[in-house]
């Protein structure tokens, strides 16, 4: 009984490793997201490792991250600064139709606040696949954007439970900060990763559908072009690095 206690393969013991992992993350993430405008390469390497450690593939959490945050580091960033400037749009013209800073008919004005809700609906469909896609696929900037809304509505069930999980995460913590300060500590030391780690369940279930074969991975030995037949691939393959 021992043996089985101690023994590191123990469910019990793998449990608490992935979850000192998630403190590990979330240390390494703030202090990488420390300038702002890298947020879209530490958010990039926070999934590469949440996503492995939901399909349980050991590896090193920190030299894992720093390598996908490097490799990752130009596209991202792009990614996020892309992702920001339309945040932003979405903000002010849903603050603009609600509250009526230009008169326009209550027709009009219902019309146009209705498509700024789905436009802002749709833009946080983008933004749960984005940095998960980036860390996992390789495809230009726009692409990566055009496969996330795609796998998004694709996947609608699957896109709207990581949502109500994330919104759930938040209330959690929210509600703790103002009743329950002790738990409001210790989720702390999870952050973002905590509610990463669940989304990677969620998205490594869309994704391997997007993988090739093993006969195919083993070839080429880099991350699938998601709607690139398997010529593109043997014409990418020069200027991909391994991301298995």
């Amino acid at each position: 009984m021992l043996q089985g206690l101690f023994n590191y393969d123990n469910p019990i013991w793998r449990f608490i490793g992935k979850l000192a992992d998630l403190m590990i993350l979330n240390l390494l993430w703030i202090i990488c997201s420390l300038p702002v405008f890298t947020i879209g390469a530490s958010t990039t390497a926070l999934y590469y490792v949440t996503l492995k450690l939901a399909r349980d593939e050991g590896t090193s959490t920190a030299a894992s991250f720093f390598r996908s945050f490097k490799s990752n580091f130009r596209q991202a960033t792009a990614l996020w600064l892309l992702i920001i400037a339309a945040g932003i749009v979405l903000t002010v013209d849903c603050w603009f139709f609600f509250t009526g800073q230009m008169p326009m008919a209550e027709p009009v004005k219902l019309l146009l606040t209705s498509l700024s809700i789905c436009l802002f609906i749709f833009y946080l469909f983008i933004v749960i696949y984005i940095f998960p896609l980036q860390s996992r696929f390789y495809n230009p900037v726009m692409k990566t954007l055009v496969n996330a809304f795609l796998m998004s509505v694709r996947y609608l069930p699957i896109t709207i439970g990581i949502l109500i999980t994330d919104l759930l995460i938040g209330a959690v913590f929210c509600f703790s900060f103002f009743y329950l300060p002790q738990l409001s500590v210790f989720l702390t030391l999870f952050g973002l990763p905590l509610a990463a780690f669940i989304n990677s369940f969620f998205l490594n279930y869309v994704f391997k559908r997007f993988m090739p074969k093993e006969s195919q991975r083993d070839e080429f030995q880099i991350s699938p072009l998601i709607g690139q037949e398997d010529e593109a691939l043997k014409e990418a393959i020069e200027n991909l690095k391994n991301r298995s």
